[in-house]
């Protein structure tokens, strides 16, 4: 993607297609070679994420191919010996160091090594062995250590004192045996992760759950299974073969997608995984601007069990872990069917060096049923018909973080809608009950086994330009008219738009009673009929936060109290729940952010959407999760002068018939 050039004075200078492009792993040796060539880095420090550092949105904008863009990386390092946190930001096309900031106050998102290290460090801990052989454990090849990040309980969780992690316990009958189905109750592990000090709580010997949870093909044949197929897998499942003899209707430069009318550059960070940015639509002899950038920001799962082994669970996916690194090598035919064009990904190791993560992003045209159609009855009882097929271009990665996935997908639709959609999926975190108890807050799925009630909470930031970057945002909810001289039936309705001016009236929620929605609307863009352009989110199912108010939960949570969030542009506003989580207490973020209380009157401007999940766990959730679905949908409302997809083709030439 980089093409090294000499400058006037002979120095090399990257050429890159596009400033937006992802970091390559040429780019990650080098941002290494930098910091190791500044002497400022000790044996003991540890690279934590490699991002880049976007440029001015101006300039972004004002780019033409083939001119030079600075590089610049933003890193994030621990030093386990201060046991500080370090932030740099190096310029690749100077190879210098241009900033550096050392923080005690906070912690970045955890890596594997940390992860593998305090395992161990778990394993060699003499208080573990006692705790496991007070079990009868004294085996321990079989013994499972899984992570959960720290949350925060209190001061002793604060990032200042100390790097924290906790972990759980479960037991492996071979190395295929799904070990969630087996946990050893009570016991939780803490571990300082710059020391690797381990303190060990037991709350209380529960018996081991013995049946099994296993889905492979095999594994659902044995008795002991829950639940058992003996039979083994379905026999009459016939292939279902998608060809597309002509080849597929996008064109991929570099990281620039086309597609019938759609133009959009694909992204790439170790936090936040899947970018879009510069989403166009093409109309009336242009390419009109719908989002400069849009991300997930945030992901949150806090868990309801209130038993002291569980009720430390509250995880900020992306800002905790990172949804980028924890991204899945996709397979065809497997997490992608049809003619598929994939992305790679390059993050970094803890060493700097470049880890390329194949296939990280998959992107396919899929059918998608009716688009539109109308039949009609003639005089003379003859019927004429007009009807197209939907496509729809799909954009999707896949991340495991823990026992869940969460496939994140967006499509773009042939009539200027799009749409973000997460898929979850994988294994519950589920727990063992002592026989005849019943959980407080959970759902048996196995003799001696349930899983606790959660919340999945996502925060998509969507940097809007609809039409470009001068937007407002309007609140439109569906009124009935009051009984009178207008409404003498009484059967009259309206939809009333309201202008959220500032940031503190831009905290909404959904009300599924008036069918409330947002506009983004440009003032300045009138449509043909003297109205502003403007597209409207569409909320779709959702959830409410349930943790009490004033819990750690609603503390670290705070994006999750409002449903809709408006912000004016700042670009050191990237995370729903602030630039680090990781042991935080609450506050930063979107809760910091308003308080600001900015204008938001045709002025540049992010749209924050908060959609989440009540998981109340059923039996047919073991022990692999079917997929459950959340998201929204942004459609165009007075941005074209009628139906965009007019111009779709027939299908098949037995379709026309005008």
């Amino acid at each position: 993607m980089a093409i090294p050039v000499e400058n006037e004075s002979g120095a090399l200078q990257q050429a890159v297609r596009h400033p937006l492009d992802p970091l390559t792993a040429g780019e990650v040796e080098k941002t290494t070679r930098v910091l190791s060539a500044s002497g400022r880095i000790s044996p003991r420090v540890r690279i934590m994420a490699y991002s880049l550092l976007e440029p001015a949105k101006d300039v972004v904008l004002a780019f033409q191919s083939g001119q030079l863009v600075p590089r610049e990386v933003f890193v994030v390092m621990r030093d386990h010996d201060r046991q500080l946190t370090i932030e740099a930001v190096i310029s690749l096309t100077e190879e210098t160091i241009r900033s550096w900031r050392e923080r005690q106050d906070v912690q970045p998102a955890l890596t594997y090594p940390e992860v593998f290290a305090a395992q161990q460090a778990v394993l060699d801990d003499t208080a573990f062995q006692e705790a496991m052989a007070k079990r009868g454990i004294t085996d321990l090849s079989s013994v499972m250590i899984y992570p959960f990040t720290a949350g925060y309980l209190g001061p002793e969780d604060e990032a200042s004192r100390g790097r924290f992690i906790r972990m759980e316990v479960a037991l492996a009958e071979g190395p295929e045996d799904n070990y969630y189905a087996h946990p050893v109750e009570g016991v939780i592990a803490t571990i300082e992760l710059d020391t690797m000090v381990v303190r060990i709580e037991d709350h209380g010997v529960v018996p081991v759950p013995a049946s099994s949870g296993n889905y492979t093909r095999d594994g659902i044949r044995a008795a002991k299974n829950v639940p058992s197929f003996p039979g083994g897998t379905r026999t009459d499942v016939k292939p279902i073969s998608i060809t597309q003899p002509e080849g597929t209707s996008f064109q991929v430069d570099g990281h620039e997608v086309r597609w019938q009318k759609w133009r959009f550059h694909v992204g790439f960070t170790p936090r936040e995984g899947l970018v879009l940015h510069l989403v166009e639509y093409f109309d009336k002899g242009r390419y009109r601007p719908l989002i400069y950038r849009a991300a997930l920001s945030e992901m949150y799962v806090p868990y309801a069990d209130p038993t002291p082994s569980h009720n430390f669970k509250n995880v900020f996916d992306a800002g905790e872990v990172g949804i980028g690194v924890l991204a899945n090598s996709l397979e065809l035919g497997c997490d992608c069917l049809g003619e598929i064009h994939y992305f790679d990904a390059t993050v970094n190791d803890a060493e700097g060096q470049p880890a390329v993560l194949t296939n990280a992003i998959c992107m396919h045209e899929e059918d998608y049923g009716l688009l539109w159609k109308h039949l009609e009855y003639n005089i003379d009882g003859s019927t004429r018909a007009e009807v197209r097929r939907s496509r729809r271009l799909v954009i999707s990665s896949i991340s495991t973080v823990g026992n869940y996935e969460y496939g994140f997908y967006w499509y773009l639709y042939q009539d200027g809608t799009l749409q973000f959609e997460v898929k979850l999926t994988g294994i519950i975190a589920p727990a063992a009950i002592a026989p005849g108890e019943q959980p407080v807050s959970g759902t048996l799925v196995a003799p001696g086994l349930y899983g606790p009630n959660h919340q999945h909470y996502f925060n998509v930031r969507l940097d809007m330009m609809v039409d470009g970057p001068q937007n407002s945002v309007v609140e439109v909810n569906c009124k009935p008219l009051p009984w009178g001289e207008g409404n003498p039936r009484g059967n009259a309705w309206v939809a009333r738009e309201t202008l959220l001016a500032t940031e503190s009236e831009a905290q909404r929620a959904i009300e599924p009673r008036t069918s409330r929605y947002w506009k983004i609307v440009n003032p300045s863009s009138l449509n043909s009929l003297a109205k502003p352009v403007a597209y409207k989110l569409m909320p779709e199912k959702n959830a409410f936060p349930l943790f009490a108010e004033g819990s750690p939960q609603w503390q670290r949570g705070g994006f999750t109290r409002s449903h809709l969030w408006v912000t004016a542009y700042d670009p050191a506003e990237r995370y729903a729940a602030g630039d680090y989580p990781n042991q935080q207490q609450g506050g930063d973020g979107l809760p910091a952010y308003v308080q600001k209380n900015r204008s938001l009157v045709e002025t540049d401007l992010v749209v924050w959407y908060t959609f989440g999940s009540n998981h109340v766990v059923r039996p047919e959730d073991w022990p692999v999760m079917p997929v459950e679905t959340v998201g929204f949908h942004l459609k165009p409302a007075g941005f074209f002068d009628g139906n965009p997809a007019l111009d779709v083709p027939p299908p098949m030439e037995h379709c026309r018939h005008s």
